[in-house]
């Protein structure tokens, strides 16, 4: 008898809680929705290119954080699968500036030979 009590009470506190991550999800989007509309007015605003890349890249990685954590619900993933992500995002970056770096523009000018 007490177990079907429990298992009744244990749904809904399940539902109370997929019923406040519902409404978390959706105070993220909004906030990802401000954070890509500020992104959208810095692209126009008259400052220097310097300082429009650094808030874009800023924003960027707030944006970055938000969607890993809570849409691929890494918070709540073990601490393992959190780092097993981090370290593909390291490796696919290091290999993003390794390819950069190789076939940077004066690195593929052809070379010209003189005849003697």
């Amino acid at each position: 008898m007490s177990s079907s009590v429990s298992t009744a009470t244990g749904h809904a506190a399940d539902a109370g809680h997929h019923e406040s991550r519902f409404h978390l999800y959706v105070q993220i989007a909004m906030i990802l929705a401000v954070i890509t509309g500020i992104e959208v007015v810095a692209v126009f605003v008259p400052f220097p290119p310097l300082v429009v890349i650094t808030v874009l890249g800023v924003l960027s990685v707030v944006k970055f954080m938000f969607v890993i954590f809570y849409f691929m619900h890494l918070r709540w993933d073990k601490i393992f699968c959190t780092i097993l992500f981090f370290i593909g995002l390291i490796l696919g970056g290091g290999t993003l500036i390794a390819l950069i770096t190789l076939f940077r523009m004066h690195a593929s000018i052809p070379l010209t030979f003189s005849n003697p």
